[in-house]
Formats: structure tokens, C-alpha cells, sequence
């Protein structure tokens, strides 16, 4: 009799080999996946470790340029920051990673999916609103939220033992006190030490960027430039003729990943609201994406109009909570994003950037699509502007401030 087929979000780590054996003891064919989101692993160990456990087959998948030109550029496009603080590396990353399971498990007509995310977290809710949105007739199988499974396996011992037992190698040099999530746009650090906020993270926690007393000693500036809010392009030096001009999205987010991590750009350390109501403490690092916010922020101020911009602030955060949440493929988004993207039109020019030491710093922007009027806005010449205009603007404007003070004059009379 034909076993049914699972498809199994696999990163090769601890957790996810042994629902992979525990799967196969199940009686399914389990077909591990393998998302390439850019993080540093050993995918062909990762291969051979399921194999060897038992996997019906390992496919691993390139979505290195997919999730930055479909998720992250268009992120900072619309300028996703959730609780003003993250730009939402691990939540963009799901929905990129699901497309590429649900392909999966269509094309081998597989039933169901599985994968290793625990029942206290965001990543449970984002991998199967993404699946349930995608494949609707699909079905996901959770071992963190099934008794039978967390009932046995109560912690990382539990699991050590069962992998020994099992014969599913194990890595020889300690777990770090931590968990991380890292892909070409971020790594996050959380859990174990990190759980108290009031301690200090331990020091080397950081993967990706410099100390501060490490980083170069020189400032890099470099141009970078957008299409209708879009980056496109990069030049590294600023203004030289010899300088580097990138283009390929991939490769330009990968370059500002080497610079921001030479200069020590985009650490954060906060605590955050996780959609299923508990509060969580993260270390990120966002390198490129810091760099790229920076200078799309300043550009789209200049080039915006003043309630735009305003509206798109409101409109902006819905959709990182939307992001954040779970819901990229909802009516909602999508709804939400086309409005985004609409008040992108104008927002296409050049911005150039200094990273030094931790901090990006915007030097100049150069736009033939801004509001911006220098004859306008000068102090040396009207411009079209006349001033007694001023005067009828403050008066109306001073109105109700001139009737609260009276009225609250009044009321201190009374009392």
C-alpha cells in the first residue's frame, strides 16, 4: 500500500531530523525541502544527514534572488518597519519559503506539510496562513502542537537521547544558549540567555557585523538609486568614475551586506509584540536593509507630497503588522500593497549614503520627480511666494487657540 507523501520544511538541525525520523515512524514518505534564503549552512551536509536518516528524497531550492526581488526590495519599498524598530527579515522570508514548499508538494501530489516551528511563536502562524492562502485543499501537520510529540519530547535532552537512540547524528560542539534565523536580509538571536531583557548580550553573540572598536576607521558613501521607490542600482565610491555600478538586485544587496558589516550597521536589540499576544526579546542584525531604509526614507520625503506621506505612514504600519502576522497573501495586503506602491510613482532619484561606525548617515538626494522647489523655499528671493500671505495663515491658524486659552481662562475664574 502506498504510504503518503509529506513535505517537510528541513533545515538539518536538531529539531527538524528528528520529526523527520518521527514522520517516517509515522508511516509517511517524507520529502524533505530545502529553502536557500542565504543563510550560511552546508546544504549538501543537510542532504546527506536527511538521507541517511531516511528521507524519500531532499530537494534544495535557490530563493536567494526570488525573496530579495519579490519580498525584501519591496518591503523597503513600502517601508515595512514593525513597532518602528524591525524590518521583518524572518517575516518576509515565510511567505517566500511557502511558495516554494506548496510548488513542492503539488508537483509530487503530496498530502500534507510539515514542519519544525514551536507553538509559542509567529512562525507557526506565518508558514500556515501561507500554505492554508496558497493551497487551500492542503493539510499541515505541527509536531510542536501535538501532545503525542511535546508530551515525549519536553526539551532539547529528550530530543539528544531520541537521536542516539535513533541513530541521527548529532553535532559534536555545543548548541549556543540561543536560538538564530538567518537569511540574506537578516540574523535574529533570541530565546535561552536572552529571555531576561534586563541582561546584557553575551559578547561575540553577533554573526554578521563588526564591534564598533573593530570596524574600519574610514567612512564608505555611496549613491544609491531608486525607481519609482525601487532600488535598482548602486555606485561604490560615490561620484568616482572608476567607481563599481551595480544593478542586479542580488548582488547589490549582498555588496551592502559586506560594507554595513564592516561598519557595524543595523544591530538592534528590543522587545517585541508577537502576534499570538506574548512579548519576546530579539537581536537582529539587518545590514543592506538598514542602508537601503535610510536612504529610501529620505528620498520619498523629498519627493512626496506632505498627506501622502502621511496616509502612507498609516498605511505603512498596517502592512507590517500584516507582514508580521502572517498575512503577505490576504485581501488585505494585497489591497493594501497596490495602494503602497501607488504612492511610490514619484519617488525615483539618487541618495547618497555615508556608513561609519554603526550609523548611516544621508549626505545628498537629487531627484527630477520631487515636490521640492529651491526658488520656492528660498530666503533670498520670493519665488511666487508673498509674505503678507503669512499673516491671514497664522490668524486663521491662531483662532482656536486664541478660544481654548479663553475658555480655559474662564474656567480657573469659576473655580
Amino acid at each position: 500500500m502506498d504510504r503518503d507523501i509529506i513535505i517537510l520544511a528541513y533545515s538539518g538541525g536538531l529539531d527538524t531530523s528528528c520529526i523527520l525520523k518521527w514522520l517516517i515512524q509515522k508511516n509517511y514518505d517524507v520529502v524533505c525541502y530545502i529553502a536557500d534564503v542565504g543563510q550560511n549552512d552546508d546544504f549538501e551536509k543537510a542532504s546527506q544527514k536527511a538521507k541517511l536518516i531516511g528521507a524519500k528524497d531532499v530537494i534544495v531550492e535557490d530563493l536567494r534572488e526570488e525573496f530579495v526581488t519579490n519580498y525584501m526590495l519591496p518591503a523597503i519599498q513600502m517601508g515595512l518597519v514593525y513597532e518602528s524598530r524591525y524590518y521583518l527579515g524572518t517575516s518576509l522570508a515565510r511567505p517566500c519559503i511557502s511558495v516554494g514548499i506548496v510548488n513542492a508538494a503539488r508537483k509530487l501530489g503530496a498530502k500534507y506539510i510539515s514542519h519544525g516551528a514551536t507553538g509559542k511563536g509567529n512562525d507557526q502562524v506565518r508558514f500556515e496562513l501561507s500554505v492554508y492562502s496558497l493551497w487551500p485543499e492542503g493539510k499541515v501537520i505541527a509536531p510542536w502542537r501535538l501532545p503525542e510529540f511535546f508530551n515525549r519530547f519536553q526539551g532539547r535532552s529528550d530530543l539528544i537521547e531520541y537521536a542516539n537512540k535513533e541513530n541521527i547524528p548529532v553535532a559534536a560542539t555545543p548548541k549556543a544558549p540561543w536560538s538564530t534565523d538567518e537569511n540574506i536580509m537578516h540574523i535574529s538571536y533570541e530565546s535561552g540567555v536572552l529571555e531576561d531583557p534586563s541582561v546584557i548580550p553575551p559578547s561575540g553573540i553577533y554573526k554578521m557585523t563588526r564591534e564598533l572598536a573593530q570596524t574600519d576607521d574610514y567612512a564608505s558613501i555611496i549613491d544609491i538609486t531608486f525607481q519609482k521607490g525601487l532600488a535598482v542600482s548602486a555606485q561604490i565610491p560615490s561620484g568616482q568614475e572608476k567607481a563599481l555600478i551595480i544593478t542586479d538586485a542580488l548582488t547589490l544587496v549582498e555588496t551592502l551586506n559586506k560594507l554595513g558589516g564592516q561598519h557595524g550597521i543595523g544591530r538592534i536589540d528590543i522587545v517585541e509584540n508577537r502576534f499570538l499576544g506574548l512579548k519576546s526579546r530579539g537581536l537582529y542584525e539587518t545590514l543592506a536593509g538598514t542602508i537601503l531604509h535610510e536612504a529610501h526614507l529620505d528620498l520619498e520625503a523629498y519627493a512626496l507630497d506632505k498627506e501622502v506621506l502621511r496616509i502612507k505612514k498609516y498605511l505603512q504600519d498596517k502592512m507590517a503588522d500584516f507582514v508580521y502576522n502572517g498575512f503577505w497573501f490576504s485581501p488585505e495586503a494585497f489591497y493594501t500593497r497596490k495602494c503602497l506602491e501607488m504612492s511610490q510613482e514619484s519617488v525615483t532619484g539618487t541618495v547618497t549614503v555615508q556608513i561609519f561606525k554603526g550609523s548611516v548617515s544621508i549626505l545628498a538626494r537629487k531627484s527630477t520627480t520631487s515636490l521640492y522647489n529651491k526658488d520656492l523655499v528660498s530666503m533670498d528671493i520670493a519665488g511666487g511666494f508673498s509674505p503678507e500671505d503669512s499673516t491671514g495663515f497664522i490668524n486663521i491658524n491662531a483662532v482656536r487657540l486664541k478660544e481654548y486659552a479663553r475658555f480655559t481662562a474662564a474656567t480657573k475664574k469659576i473655580k
